[in-house]
């Protein structure tokens, strides 16, 4: 098996470094394109107003000036173009990519970009804790789940979204296959600071959101220390909504 793998976190990241174990458990044959800086939060966008800039640091470790996206198009489409990848991996990220993350995130937009050229992919994601971040809980799960979903294979359209609970290896409690789940907005703020000179500047906030037991979600699933298993679908149709509309376009 030939596997790319990816991140948003960028070509230095530790989460990269913990894929490429991942990926080695699993096959001799692991090309790393990663992005050159953090891309985390650029979603599935492509560099199309600045050219890619690709910079080889070994024969198979390559580092993109781009996103995401880019990464694996680069792989595909140029680096690996005579003999294509059998899988793309993207993570291992910092920290939790559920609920409405799966929107916003450079890592789930690698997998989503491997699922579009017809590759089976796998977004990882490692959740953290003030504890610190239990790399250990995805490099040890992660290549027997990854051997699970190969053997079973991933429909046409869809990729699965994995995220590790911030534990050890050993305290994890199972996988759940999960829905994505959905924090309450107003958990998000602006956070207004001033730098030296007085001048204000904004962050995007969160807080930690609660969650309802029992709705079978990723949220719950790592709250509750178990790996959240979900498959994402590219088809943003909406079924229902095309036959409440059905009259109204007729």
């Amino acid at each position: 098996m030939r596997i790319l793998i990816t991140n948003d976190d960028g070509i230095h990241a530790p989460g990269l470094k913990v894929l490429e174990r991942i990926a080695k458990a699993l096959s001799d044959d692991v090309v790393v394109v990663a992005p050159e800086t953090d891309q985390s939060g650029v979603a599935h966008s492509l560099s199309l107003s600045d050219p890619l800039r690709l910079r080889k640091i070994t024969d198979r470790h390559y580092a993109v000036k781009g996103t995401p996206t880019d990464c694996v198009i680069m792989g595909v489409r140029k680096l690996m173009i005579d003999n294509p990848p059998d899988l793309v991996l993207s993570g291992v990220n910092k920290g939790q990519n559920v609920a409405e993350d799966v929107t916003y995130s450079g890592t789930i937009a690698g997998a989503m970009e491997g699922t579009l050229l017809g590759i089976p992919s796998i977004a990882l994601s490692q959740c953290y804790s003030p504890d610190g971040v239990f790399w250990e809980c995805a490099a040890t799960h992660a290549p027997g789940l990854i051997k699970k979903i190969m053997a079973r294979g991933l429909p046409t359209g869809v990729l699965m979204n994995l995220n590790f609970p911030a534990c050890a290896p050993e305290e994890v409690q199972g996988v759940a296959l999960a829905r994505q789940g959905r924090r309450e907005q107003e958990l998000m703020k602006i956070e207004a600071r001033f730098d030296g000179r007085g001048n204000p500047y904004y962050w995007i906030a969160f807080e930690r959101p609660a969650f309802l037991p029992g709705e079978g979600t990723d949220l719950e699933a790592v709250a509750q220390k178990r790996i959240s298993a979900t498959p994402l679908r590219l088809d943003l149709t909406d079924r229902a909504a095309l036959d409440h509309f059905a009259e109204t376009f007729a």
